[in-house]
C-alpha cells in the first residue's frame, strides 16, 4: 500500500481524518478539492458556476490522475468524484492504492455541514440532496473498504483505517 484514498458523502470527515492519518503515517495530505482551486485561481463554487458539474467533474479527474500515481499520500477526495466511472476504475484498479469510504447517514452529513452552503454547491439544491445521496451511496461502497463512522471520533477512524491498512499489507506481502 502506497497511498489511502478517502470517498464518502460531504460531511464524512475525509478533510478532517485525512490530515490525521497521514500524520500517523509519516505521509503528507492533499485535498483534491483544494488542489483543484489552487490551479484554477478561484473556489469550487465559482468553478460550477463557470463551467457547471460537466467543466469541474473534467478537472477532478484530472487532478486525482495525476496524484493517484504519488507514493505516501493520504488523498481526500470531493463527495462526488466517485460519480465518474474513469475515476473509479482508477482508483480500484491503480496497485498500492487503498481506496476507504468513510459512510455516514445523511442525517449525519447535513448536521456536520450546517453553515456551510456557499461553499458546497450541492447543498444549494436541498430538492435533490436525498437522491444525491442515494446515488452515490452504492457507488461509494465499492470502496475497497466501507467504514461506518457517524458515531466514531475523527482519531478513531484513523484507527480504523490502519487496521483495514493492516490488513491490506499483510494480503499484498502473501502475493
Amino acid at each position: 500500500m502506497q497511498r489511502v484514498v478517502l470517498t464518502g458523502f460531504m460531511g464524512s470527515g475525509k478533510s478532517t481524518t485525512g490530515p490525521l492519518l497521514a500524520k500517523r503515517l509519516g505521509w503528507r495530505f492533499l485535498d483534491v478539492d483544494e488542489e483543484i482551486e489552487a490551479k484554477a485561481g478561484c473556489s469550487i463554487a465559482q468553478i460550477f458556476a463557470r463551467e457547471g458539474e460537466a467543466g469541474f467533474r473534467k478537472r477532478e479527474h484530472a487532478t486525482i490522475a495525476r496524484l493517484v500515481t504519488q507514493d505516501s499520500l493520504v488523498l481526500a477526495l470531493g463527495g462526488g468524484a466517485i460519480e465518474t466511472e474513469a475515476v473509479r476504475a482508477l482508483l480500484l484498479d491503480t496497485p498500492g492504492t487503498l481506496l476507504v469510504h468513510l459512510e455516514v447517514s445523511l442525517a449525519t452529513a447535513l448536521a456536520r455541514c450546517r453553515g456551510t452552503d456557499r461553499t458546497r454547491p450541492i447543498l444549494a439544491d436541498r430538492a435533490n440532496l436525498k437522491a444525491r445521496y442515494e446515488r452515490r451511496l452504492p457507488l461509494y461502497r465499492m470502496a475497497h473498504r466501507s467504514l461506518r463512522v457517524d458515531k466514531l471520533t475523527p482519531q478513531r477512524v484513523v484507527e480504523a483505517i490502519l487496521e483495514v491498512a493492516g490488513g491490506a499489507r499483510k494480503r499484498q506481502a502473501s502475493r
